[in-house]
């Protein structure tokens, strides 16, 4: 996929039809932290306190205010008047405010509640890197993960992969065995990301792709091949120590989105 290049966030505009990606680096010189920090909530700054080390409370509150500053350029929204609601399991979405014609919903497109209009995202993080995907009118989820070693990942993947997912990981190549690990997880992170699922729906109820150099794609959702082509998966390697993916849904298999990556100004 193409590379995060960096962009400033003046004149943000998404059309219908693209999915932008922002990557995040979660380590910015203090100065920055602090200025990013300023925009949070207090029940943000309430979760951030909750974290026992000042690097996980520092990370917490770079990503949660690149994300007010990424939403407030979107929206025309000041970032510190972005207001979120939050889903069952705790996926955010965004209260619409009446003065942000941004996110009037598209024509024809049914608005959801608590979904902001038809301005949907996800924001996803591991070490001192995060991913942030925006779209209209469409669920999104994104997941990314530091490619630390993982020695023991195919007792892992025995644990929680589907039976044809674990079959392919057995007859990967040793060298490239933990690449298609993180493949595997990542691609399904994304999609239960965007149903708002998190890890409380079972790993092994749909199957993907995980090969290296295998395109990305959800091969059977609840066992069926019909459903699952009805979710667009896209992969990324942001850095050579992080791997990424995005999950979409769609109206029907054809449907594709131009996607945009770049990333989130870090001083």
């Amino acid at each position: 996929m193409s590379a995060f290049t960096p962009r400033p966030l003046a004149g943000l505009q998404l059309p219908v039809g693209e999915v932008h990606l922002w990557s995040v680096r979660l380590d910015p010189p203090a100065e920055r932290v602090e200025a990013l920090g300023r925009a949070l909530s207090q029940d943000e700054w309430d979760r951030a306190n909750r974290f026992r080390f000042d690097r996980h409370r520092r990370q917490y509150v770079v990503g949660r205010g690149a994300l007010r500053a990424l939403l407030g350029a979107y929206t025309g929204t000041r970032p510190e008047l972005v207001r979120f609601t939050y889903g069952p399991r705790g996926k955010p979405f965004l209260i619409p405010s009446p003065l942000s014609p941004a996110l009037s919903p598209v024509p024809g497109e049914r608005e959801k509640e608590g979904s902001g209009g038809d301005l949907q995202f996800n924001l996803s993080n591991s070490d001192e890197m995060a991913l942030v995907g925006f779209v209209r009118g469409r669920e999104i989820g994104v997941d990314i993960e530091f490619l630390k070693p993982m020695p023991d990942c195919e007792q892992i993947a025995e644990r929680f992969f589907s039976e044809s997912e674990r079959v392919v990981l057995r007859g990967v190549p040793k060298e490239s065995k933990e690449e298609a690990f993180f493949n595997c997880w990542t691609r399904k992170e994304a999609y239960l990301k965007a149903v708002g699922e998190g890890l409380a729906a079972p790993l092994d109820s749909f199957d993907v792709t995980l090969a290296p150099g295998e395109l990305p794609r959800m091969l059977t959702l609840r066992g069926d091949a019909a459903a699952a082509s009805l979710w667009w998966l896209e992969h990324f390697r942001l850095s050579p120590e992080y791997i990424g993916a995005l999950a979409l849904e769609r109206r029907d298999p054809a449907e594709r989105w131009a996607v945009k990556t770049w990333s989130f100004p870090h001083q």
